[in-house]
């Protein structure tokens, strides 16, 4: 098996600082959301943000909705498919969902619709990261605006390899 490259393009460091300018510009996120992670990419910036809203003195309800459209492929299937649904009641309650990466737009769009279906009275949609090709339904709030590279860390991976690594990389 050939040796993968790695080119890091976001540090740890970098990634905190994002994380607490969201969690300022997310500021009406409090005890009456309920935040909604992505799985499974959004794993690490979701624990990171809920971490921020805590010193900020704000606790929303965690919930997660696995949402699949990638399988182990660079590329989305166009089709988005619900693998495991959100486990409390939404109805009369905003959220915010969290996504690593906003492309195409599908997963998002799949989320708020699947949400205000189950009774949520609005939704916001964050994600980490943003690709230049990014289109289709907007997005309320982004951490970084990335390269059109293929990426990996802090919750992206290859075919399942690279999701815990603390930073964000491109394969080279």
């Amino acid at each position: 098996m050939a040796e993968t490259r790695l080119r890091v393009l976001l540090d740890e460091a970098e990634i905190a600082k994002r994380i607490e300018a969201l969690a300022d510009t997310l500021a009406e996120v409090d005890n009456d959301w309920t935040v909604v992670a992505l799985l499974q990419g959004a794993i690490p910036f979701t624990a990171d943000l809920m971490r921020a809203f805590e010193r900020r003195g704000r606790h929303p309800i965690y919930d997660s909705l696995w949402l699949e459209s990638y399988r182990d492929a660079r590329e989305s299937s166009g089709k988005v498919v619900v693998r495991a649904d959100i486990s409390r009641a939404i109805e009369g309650r905003p959220a915010l969902i969290l996504d690593d990466v906003f492309d195409s737009g599908r997963t998002i769009a799949y989320a708020r619709a699947h949400l205000m279906a189950k009774g949520a009275t609005r939704t916001l949609a964050c994600a980490f990261v943003r690709k230049p090709q990014a289109m289709g339904e907007a997005i309320d709030a982004i951490g970084w605006d990335a390269p059109s590279d293929f990426l990996v860390g802090y919750g992206m991976d290859d075919a399942g390899r690279y999701r815990g690594l603390p930073y964000i990389a491109a394969i080279d």
